[in-house]
C-alpha cells in the first residue's frame, strides 16, 4: 500500500513539476511577444519618439518585406532618390513619424537615430552601444572583429592591426595591380576589335576584387580562392533571408532546406580556410612562410601575443582564425567592388567628371604602373570616391543595441532596444547637407571630409569611432588602383540596356548589373 502510495506521490511531483515548467515557458513566450515589446512601446512613446503600434510577434517584419519586394520588382530612373528603392520602410517611417521615429523589428523595437552629434556618442561609446548579437543563423557567413564586443573585441583588434599598417599595405600593391591588370587585359581584348565593346562589369569588378583578396589574405589565385567567394556569395543570400524573418530559439536545429545548406556551406568554407591556415603554419614551421599576406600577419601577430603572455588563451585559436579569415575574404571584396562599380556608374552618367578624373590620372601617372605616391597624389579620384561612398554606402546602415538602460542625449532608452544609423538617409539629408544633397558633387570633398562634414558624424561609409573599420585603407588603395588602371585605358558611357535599381545583398550592389559601353582612349 506504501509502495503505491509513494508512486502517486512521485507522479504528482513529476506533474507538478511539469505544470510549473510549462506555466513559466508559457510566461517567458507571453512576456517576450506581448508583454515587454507594449512596455518599451510605452517608455519610448513617453520620450517623444513615435513608430507603428506593436503587431503581435511579427511587428512591422510582414510590411517591411512587402515593401521591399515590391521596390525591389521595378528599377528607378537615374535621377530619382535611391532610398525608396534600398530602404523603402525606413524611408516611409521616417516620412510618417519624423526622425525621432521607431519601428518594429519582430517584437524588438529599432529606434531611427538621425542626429549627428548622438551618432558620434553611439560610434564613441562602444562599450554602451554594442554590436546586436543577431541570431546563430547569420552568424554563419562570418564573425570576427565585426560581430564582437568588449574584451574580445579590443584583443582582436589588436592582433590584427599589424596586417592593416601602411607599410604592409603597401607591400600589397603589386598584388592590387595584379589582379587589375587580369581585367584590363580581358577589357582590351573585347574592346580591340571594333574600339569599343559592351558588357556588364559587375561581375568583372568582383572577379577583380576577389584576385586581390586571394591573393593579399593568403597568398594564392583566384583559382584557389574561387570556390570560398562563391560559397560566400551565396551564403550571404541566404542570410539576407534569415535577417528579414523572426528567429524562433531553437529553430538553427530544424532540418528545413535552407538551414542545412547554410550549414553546409560553413562546413565547406571552414575546412577551405582551415587547408589554407594548416599550409601556411607548416611553411612557417619550416622557416618558408611568406609574411607580406594577411593571413601570414595574423598568424604571426597570435604567435607573438601568445609567448609574451605565455599562455593561449590570451591568442586567438584557430577557429577564430578562421572566422577572421572569412571576414577578410568577405568583407574586403564587397566593399571594394560595390564601391567601384557605383564609381563606373556615377562617371558613365557625369562625363565631365570622368574627363577630369583621366586627365589627373595621366598627368600624375601617365600610363605607367601606379605607385603608392602616385596614387596619393590624386586629389579629383579621392574626391570621386568619398562623394560615391555618401551617395552610395557600401553598407547603408549600422545597428547598435542597448545592453542595459543608457542615456542618449535627452532620451533614457531601455535595455534591449535596438538603434539604426542608416548612413544612406543621413548622407542623403538636406538640412546636412545642402539643398543639392542627392546630386554627384566630388568638389564639395576638395578640402577634405572634415572640412565638408564641420565636424560633425553625417559622412561613416567606414563607421566611425574606435571601431571604424579596420580595412578602410585597404579598400580605399585598392579602388584607387583599379579606377586609375581604368581611367588609364579606357572611356565609358551608360549603355542603353542599363537598369538602375541599387539594392543590398549585405552591401549596395546593382540587382541587374552594369552595363555599360567601354571606348578605347
Amino acid at each position: 500500500m506504501r509502495s503505491y502510495m509513494s508512486m502517486d506521490m512521485g507522479m504528482i511531483v513529476c506533474c507538478a513539476i511539469v505544470v510549473v515548467v510549462v506555466i513559466w515557458e508559457a510566461w517567458r513566450v507571453l512576456n517576450w511577444v506581448w508583454l515587454r515589446p507594449r512596455k518599451l512601446e510605452k517608455c519610448l512613446r513617453q520620450q517623444g519618439l513615435t513608430g507603428n503600434s506593436y503587431k503581435l510577434y511579427f511587428g512591422d517584419l510582414k510590411e517591411m518585406s512587402e515593401m521591399l519586394k515590391e521596390a525591389k520588382s521595378n528599377p528607378i530612373h537615374l535621377s530619382q532618390d535611391i532610398v525608396p528603392r534600398v530602404m523603402p520602410f525606413t524611408h516611409q517611417c521616417i516620412r510618417n513619424y519624423g526622425k525621432n521615429s521607431f519601428k518594429w523589428v519582430g517584437p524588438k523595437p529599432m529606434v531611427h537615430i538621425m542626429d549627428p552629434e548622438l551618432i558620434r556618442d553611439i560610434l564613441t561609446k562602444s562599450d554602451y552601444f554594442q554590436k546586436p548579437k543577431g541570431n546563430p543563423l547569420t552568424k554563419l557567413l562570418a564573425t570576427g572583429l565585426a560581430s564582437y564586443n568588449g574584451e574580445k573585441w579590443a584583443k582582436h583588434r589588436k592582433i590584427i592591426n599589424p596586417a592593416f599598417h601602411l607599410d604592409k599595405l603597401k607591400q600589397m600593391l603589386p598584388a592590387f595591380y595584379l589582379s587589375c591588370s587580369e581585367i584590363m587585359s580581358k577589357w582590351e581584348k573585347m574592346v580591340s576589335r571594333e574600339g569599343w565593346c559592351e558588357l556588364d562589369v559587375w561581375p568583372c569588378l568582383q572577379t577583380l576584387t576577389s584576385n586581390a583578396i586571394s591573393r593579399t589574405a593568403f597568398g594564392s589565385n583566384y583559382e584557389e580562392g574561387r570556390r570560398i567567394f562563391e560559397l560566400q556569395k551565396e551564403q550571404a543570400e541566404h542570410r539576407i533571408h534569415v535577417l528579414h524573418s523572426i528567429y524562433i530559439p531553437g529553430w538553427r536545429f530544424l532540418p528545413t532546406t535552407r538551414i542545412q545548406r547554410m550549414k553546409e556551406i560553413q562546413k565547406q568554407v571552414h575546412a577551405s580556410i582551415k587547408v589554407l591556415i594548416d599550409k601556411r603554419m607548416k611553411a612557417m614551421k619550416a622557416g618558408e612562410g611568406n609574411n607580406d599576406d594577411l593571413l601570414s600577419i595574423l598568424l604571426e601577430s597570435n604567435f607573438k601575443e601568445i609567448q609574451q603572455h605565455g599562455y593561449k588563451n590570451v591568442g586567438m585559436s584557430i577557429n577564430e582564425v578562421i572566422e577572421e579569415c572569412k571576414l577578410f575574404y568577405f568583407a574586403g571584396q564587397e566593399t571594394t567592388s560595390s564601391l567601384l562599380v557605383w564609381a563606373m556608374v556615377l562617371l558613365s552618367r557625369h562625363q565631365n567628371w570622368q574627363t577630369h578624373a583621366r586627365e589627373e590620372v595621366l598627368q600624375v601617372l601617365g600610363n605607367n604602373k601606379p605607385d603608392f605616391d602616385g596614387l596619393n597624389h590624386l586629389k579629383i579620384v579621392t574626391m570621386i570616391l568619398y562623394e560615391v561612398l555618401r551617395l552610395y554606402p557600401p553598407v547603408v546602415a549600422i545597428q547598435r543595441t542597448t545592453q542595459e538602460e543608457t542615456k542618449l542625449g535627452k532620451i533614457s532608452l531601455p535595455a534591449g532596444v535596438h538603434l539604426s544609423l542608416p548612413a544612406i538617409l543621413i548622407q542623403h539629408d538636406h538640412e546636412i547637407w545642402g539643398d543639392d544633397a542627392k546630386e554627384f558633387k566630388p568638389e564639395r570633398f576638395a578640402e577634405g571630409v572634415s572640412k565638408v562634414t564641420k565636424g560633425q558624424v553625417s559622412f561613416f561609409p567606414f563607421s566611425w569611432g574606435p571601431r571604424i573599420c579596420i580595412g578602410q585603407n585597404f579598400a580605399l588603395i585598392e579602388a584607387k588602383m583599379a579606377l586609375a588602371m581604368i581611367l588609364q585605358r579606357f572611356s565609358f558611357e551608360l549603355s542603353p540596356s542599363y537598369a538602375h535599381a541599387p539594392y543590398t545583398v549585405i552591401t549596395l550592389q546593382p540587382q541587374y548589373g552594369a552595363h555599360l559601353i567601354l571606348h578605347k582612349v
